[in-house]
């Protein structure tokens, strides 16, 4: 369900690099759909790099879907005219990474389709520091987890609040049921992790008590509920 949500968002007619493509799955499903016009899959590991020439060569689609081993952006030239690209299945800080160490070789012009496995928040902060506006964003629930989708354009100066960029400015203003229902959820675990945080032998860091108290709050806002916090 979330590589096909992922492909709901890459334009037709694009250029796609997709980034850590695993099995090639995304970029292949996409040609055969005649989706776009062609595709780089990139990947850093040997073993999940071949089975990418795998997947290609098995469809027969190596003149459409170029396999390449780098790391990150690295696996993009120029002559690709990458027109979007897609990171799926990696920690948010991890993908934000990719982007920075790759920033030359990003012309601006794509649109970045982003799946982050937790860590929206610091993705969201380097998209806002980079003139990336966010134009579309997704929530869904898979196998008991909650899956986040980023999509962005460059769009010039762009300005989130730090609650925009903890719960994404656009599901702020949507409000589905199951963004509401994940923030139910970790509003009960964190208000758990700061009651047990009074009673922890250990010191904690006072700055990750009040990081945690601070997004308690935030979420308790967002639900228009009541909720204890420990301060």
């Amino acid at each position: 369900m979330r590589l096909e949500r992922v492909a709901a968002h890459v334009p037709t007619g694009a250029y796609l690099a997709d980034i850590g493509s695993d099995h090639g799955y995304l970029p292949v499903a996409l040609i055969r759909r005649r989706v776009i016009a062609a595709a780089v899959a990139g990947e850093v590991a040997s073993t999940p790099y071949q089975s990418a020439l795998r997947t290609v060569h098995e469809n027969g689609l190596g003149q459409y879907i170029a396999v390449r081993l780098a790391d990150g952006l690295a696996a993009i030239e120029p002559q690709d005219r990458i027109t979007a690209i897609s990171i799926c299945g990696m920690g948010g800080a991890t993908i934000r990474d990719i982007l920075q160490s790759g920033k030359a070789r990003l012309g601006g012009q794509e649109r970045l389709v982003l799946q982050p496995n937790g860590g929206e928040q610091p993705l969201r902060q380097w998209l806002m520091d980079n003139g990336y506006r966010v134009v579309c964003e997704e929530l869904l629930r898979e196998n008991r987890f909650d899956y986040e989708i980023i999509v962005a354009e460059r769009s010039g100066p762009v300005v989130y609040t730090p609650e925009q960029l903890y719960f994404g400015p656009l599901q702020m203003q949507a409000r589905s049921p199951a963004f509401l229902l994940k923030w139910q959820r970790l509003l009960r675990l964190k208000q758990r992790t700061l009651k047990e945080l009074v009673h922890a032998r250990k010191a904690v860091p006072e700055e990750k008590r009040q990081t945690l108290v601070q997004q308690v709050e935030w979420i308790v806002a967002l639900l228009g509920s009541t909720a204890e916090t420990t301060r």
